[in-house]
């Protein structure tokens, strides 16, 4: 974990938790004592070498990290590019998602807390939360849309499995932003539980802590890259729901005069309730939701949108705060690929490296093959996409549409 001051960029901002304008904790007055906790054991937790050692070895031995950086060598030749995949995938329990469970349910161990409340879209965050509580014989529950749960089955036994209780979220349109929504409600009655929230958003300081526990993704890539290829990359792209694997990735390279890329859910078309595109898609705008002043997907009244998306992980109606910033100043730049891309891009790769994507992941890779093949990116670049989990769990939406597809045809 970095030592550099948290957060990233603090020179505009009014005080702590504040990425440029965005961020801040917008919160009840019911929730501020719990986040003022978190924040206060969040710097102890950075300070103390004893409890950095403890979660470095259980990164690296219960984990698995370092997570390889492979080169893609037969997509890679087929694009005229140096494609290299930063394999989240390979990590234990199939995502990145586990970097932050871990570093979380460590604090909430040294906190006192004995209870951990967590909110999943894809499933994956809630099996890593799961897990990190198994681990350290912490009491889970895990709230989660009911369409997600449709879709994302074999994670729902997984979390039961791992000792998970699974609380179904009928509300809304049943997705991620509906999962939030409740497990705040039910930290607010439950003071005594520590809310391992997901991804770089949220109230303070949640953006700051969650990115924190994910740029060891980041300072690995660039580290094996200047190893393995003898340079930085060109470009080093990631899938954007909240933001969490990508802003893990791309906090390795900020110092660099490497190009940033999140890619965000197309969904289906530009018009609202068709993708979850929160810079390219209409609807994007400033707005607050669940705690933090960022980019929101809303109508002119301010009320949030549907979202869509063939990922249950990317499509969240707001991403996260330091994200917004990476975008107002021009240091990052988020674009969008549709489902439809997104489909082609997991085929693609699972048949020509073996390497079954997550769907989420796919978008990011989806990019780069559609760029290329329109000849917008040039020969040669040096690429490095951050495959953030695997795709065992998208392979009922996946077989599903490839059956629809042929009966359509």
């Amino acid at each position: 974990m970095s030592s550099s001051p948290d957060p990233v960029f603090l020179h505009d901002a009014p005080g702590p938790g504040w990425f440029g304008p965005w961020g801040g904790r917008f919160a009840p007055e019911t929730l501020v004592a719990n986040l003022e906790e978190l924040e206060a054991a969040w710097h102890d937790f950075r300070s103390d070498p004893a409890a950095r050692e403890e979660w470095d070895a259980v990164l690296r031995d219960f984990a698995g990290r370092p997570t390889p950086l492979f080169p893609a060598r037969r997509l890679g030749a087929e694009l005229g590019v140096e494609l290299w995949l930063k394999r989240e995938d390979l990590l234990h329990t199939g995502a990145h998602k586990l970097n932050n469970a871990l570093g979380q349910a460590l604090i909430a161990r040294r906190m006192g807390k004995t209870r951990i409340l967590a909110e999943t879209g894809a499933g994956q965050h809630g099996v890593a939360t799961a897990t990190a509580c198994a681990l350290l014989g912490l009491e889970c529950v895990v709230y989660m849309g009911a369409v997600d749960a449709a879709r994302q089955a074999p994670n729902v036994e997984r979390m039961e499995l791992l000792g998970a209780r699974i609380e179904l979220v009928e509300d809304g349109q049943t997705t991620l932003k509906d999962a939030v929504n409740a497990a705040l409600r039910a930290w607010v009655g439950d003071p005594e539980a520590h809310y391992l929230l997901g991804s770089a958003l949220g109230p303070h300081p949640f953006p700051t802590i969650v990115a924190g526990l994910q740029e060891v993704i980041g300072r690995e890539a660039r580290a094996q890259v200047l190893d393995q290829a003898g340079a930085l990359p060109d470009l080093a792209v990631a899938c954007v729901g909240g933001g969490s694997n990508a802003i893990g990735l791309f906090r390795g390279f900020l110092d660099d005069p490497v190009e940033l890329v999140g890619v965000e859910a197309g969904g289906t078309g530009t018009s609202p309730g068709l993708h979850a595109a929160r810079f390219s898609g209409e609807g994007g705008a400033p707005g607050v939701l669940h705690g933090c002043h960022t980019r929101v997907l809303q109508d002119a009244a301010g009320q949030v949108l549907p979202t869509h998306s063939i990922s249950a992980g990317l499509d969240y109606p707001a991403v996260g705060p330091e994200h917004a910033e990476l975008a107002r100043t021009g240091r990052a730049r988020y674009v969008a690929a549709g489902d439809d891309e997104a489909l082609d891009a997991f085929l693609r790769l699972t048949r020509t490296e073996g390497i079954l994507p997550a769907l989420e992941s796919s978008h990011a890779l989806a990019w780069v093959l559609r760029e290329r093949t329109a000849g917008r990116l040039a020969d040669g670049l040096r690429i490095v996409v951050n495959l953030s989990g695997r795709g065992d769990k998208d392979l009922h939406t996946v077989l599903a549409r490839l059956r629809r597809g042929e009966e359509e045809s």
